[in-house]
């Protein structure tokens, strides 16, 4: 199977979850790779945003201390950076600010945009996950290289009780 079978698998598995929502931008309609590994999750479940990052992260936040697992999508790791106010601020801080009383639970899913066949330009390939790891302390950070991760790394994210930020590599969406 492809990276990108991989991951059709994996949003299949998070999808008959029912406390799931998938939401951010091409959720709903076309536009990014994301969209097309999205086409089996009923549109029940999807919420099509604007680019509105910051407003995104903290939709997800609501929600998840309303009692959904939010699936929050960034087509672009790049367009992540518009979020981390929320993230890093507010997500991955919460528990401590509340002692305890709240722990909302985000699966953040986001990829390193493709530089092939056509180099995107700058602000559409970058890859930041060093640089989250060094900001996030209570919100895992898993950077999946390999198809064979793909599958077990979003179901932890989903049985775990940590927010979970987990980057695809989109030049990988078509190798195994």
């Amino acid at each position: 199977m492809t990276y990108r079978d991989e991951i059709v698998k994996a949003m299949e598995m998070l999808g008959k979850d029912e406390r799931t929502l998938f939401l951010g931008q091409t959720v709903e309609y076309p536009g990014s790779q994301i969209h097309s590994t999205l086409e089996k999750i009923a549109n029940e479940k999807k919420i099509e945003v604007p680019i509105m990052e910051d407003v995104q992260m903290g939709m997800s936040i609501g929600l998840s201390l309303n009692g959904y697992i939010p699936i929050s999508v960034y087509p672009r790791f790049d367009f992540l950076l518009c979020a981390t106010n929320q993230l890093v601020n507010h997500l991955d801080k919460i528990k401590e600010l509340s002692h305890g009383e709240y722990n909302p639970k985000v699966i953040i899913r986001t990829a390193v945009g493709a530089k092939k066949p056509l180099y995107p330009g700058l602000q559409h390939c970058s890859d930041y996950t060093e640089a989250f790891k060094t900001m996030l302390k209570n919100v895992d950070v898993v950077k999946l290289e390999d198809s064979k991760q793909i599958l077990p790394a979003y179901r932890k994210a989903l049985e775990g009780d940590r927010s979970t930020l987990l980057i695809e590599i989109s030049d990988k969406y078509n190798t195994d």
